[in-house]
């Protein structure tokens, strides 16, 4: 009589038998070390550390003691807006890829002249003259 039963249900057995042994494995694989833990190497997870800084220097110069209005974009390419007695210099630093910074100034006297400047090369360099001199410089290198 259990032969019977067997000889019909054998296959069913078989299935039962493959899915438990699978659901073990799964549980195995996923567990690691079987402990349930997450291992680590330190216990911490892997720090950023920044490299390759840029130091990046924006500049606008003119006659000594007039003013200008001066935007900009920082290392964070937020815009800035100043107003301010020349000469004027921003000086940051970033570890981002790649900078984008751009200068753009107007002033009451008759010459003015901006500067960018990354990693102690000079990227663009722009002047003009006449009254109420503009000037505008970009770099998209940096």
């Amino acid at each position: 009589m259990i032969r019977r039963r067997l000889a019909r249900h054998w296959t069913a057995l078989v299935a039962i038998a493959v899915v438990a042994l699978a659901a073990f494995a799964v549980h195995r694989l996923q567990s690691g070390d079987g402990s349930g833990r997450q291992a680590m190497a330190d216990g911490a997870p892997d720090q950023i550390v920044p490299f390759n800084p840029k130091r990046v220097l924006l500049e606008v110069y003119g006659e000594p003691g007039a003013t200008a209005t001066i935007t900009y974009l920082d290392v964070n390419a937020t815009p800035q807006r100043v107003d301010a007695v020349l000469p004027w210099t921003y000086d940051d630093s970033t570890t981002t890829p790649a900078v984008a910074t751009n200068i753009q100034a107007q002033g009451d006297g008759s010459t003015l002249s901006c500067r960018i400047t990354i990693d102690g090369v000079v990227k663009v360099e722009q002047s003009s003259t006449g009254t109420d001199a503009y000037v505008f410089c970009l770099d998209k290198s940096g």
